[in-house]
């Protein structure tokens, strides 16, 4: 194994441990004892062990859960995601029962179940997207969603998580006959997915631009991109449809953090630029994605 190959293992690893450290936390300290079934095998779990009294254990049940589905797994992902997901999985259960004993017993009384359903939903999510970018998952529908998700590409992960979430959503109203509790659940729900889908591909989103102005003026600012940003651009002519005067169009994708700085830029060396500026979803290429990366 190369040194790249190894630092990228050893990249992983890491991100599993922050992921599974961080689901496990949502899950131990706000999600679990306020009932609340969040979705997936976790809330699955979460019914099973409220019914039951606690008798076996949240994070038990979740590894009983998943024997079948590993196996699934191992069938269609190959054996780095199997493994990885087992490891992910036996972490988060381990810590969940953990945190039971040692962090649980001293959080705070809260007056309703809100708070808890809002920041579960976000550790949750959180750490599951952290856990799906380093290529793994903690089993359970989590290995459905990536079956799911390679039949139906259009779909993002975390739609696709909370339509299987809408029907544990369903049973979780159906056995604790409590409405409250279950559109507290739904809220936990819908702030996992947003929680999810932003850590899964915020990094990969970024903002395009496109510069309308002379050609003159393109330099300075192309100058002001390269150097000052470290941002590459593109060059397009253009021909005005009403003037017919000759365009330069600058065309760049940049962080959501970098921008004020390009419309500085803009603004020094062209005040009368047209400029048009979009959302990009997903960019792929030197700086942003492969396009050799697994599709998440």
């Amino acid at each position: 194994m190369d040194k790249t190959k190894k630092v990228n293992m050893l990249k992983s690893c890491a991100m599993i441990l922050v992921g599974s450290i961080i689901y496990s936390l949502g899950v131990a300290l706000f999600l679990d004892p306020n009932a609340i079934a969040s979705g997936g095998v976790t809330g699955i779990a979460i019914i099973i062990d409220t019914v039951s009294g606690g008798v076996v254990g949240t994070g038990w049940i979740i590894l009983i859960i998943n024997v079948p589905l590993f196996i699934l797994g191992a069938i269609f992902f190959g054996r780095y995601f199997i493994i990885s997901s087992i490891a992910a999985t036996a972490l988060s259960s381990g810590l969940i029962e953990l945190w039971g004993y040692f962090a649980v017993p001293y959080m705070p009384t809260m007056s309703n179940n809100i708070l808890p359903a809002l920041a579960g939903g976000v550790l949750y999510g959180g750490g599951l997207g952290v856990i799906f970018r380093a290529g793994s998952s903690t089993g359970g529908t989590d290995i459905i969603v990536k079956l799911l998700h390679k039949k139906f590409r259009h779909l993002k992960a975390g739609i696709i998580s909370m339509l299987i979430d809408v029907t544990i959503i369903a049973a979780s109203g159906a056995i604790y006959r409590d409405l409250e509790l279950l559109l507290i659940t739904v809220l936990s729900i819908i702030t996992f997915t947003v929680a999810f889908d932003f850590v899964l591909y915020g990094g990969n989103s970024a903002i395009l631009v496109f510069i309308i102005t002379t050609e003159e003026k393109a330099k300075p600012i192309c100058d002001g991109i390269l150097q000052d940003l470290n941002v590459s651009a593109t060059i397009l002519d253009g021909k005005g449809a009403y003037t017919g005067d000759d365009k330069t169009v600058i065309m760049c994708a940049v962080k959501n953090y970098v921008y004020p700085r390009l419309r500085d830029i803009i603004r020094k060396y062209d005040r009368d630029a047209f400029t048009i500026v979009s959302s990009a979803k997903e960019i792929y290429g030197e700086g942003y994605k492969s396009h050799d990366a697994e599709e998440l």
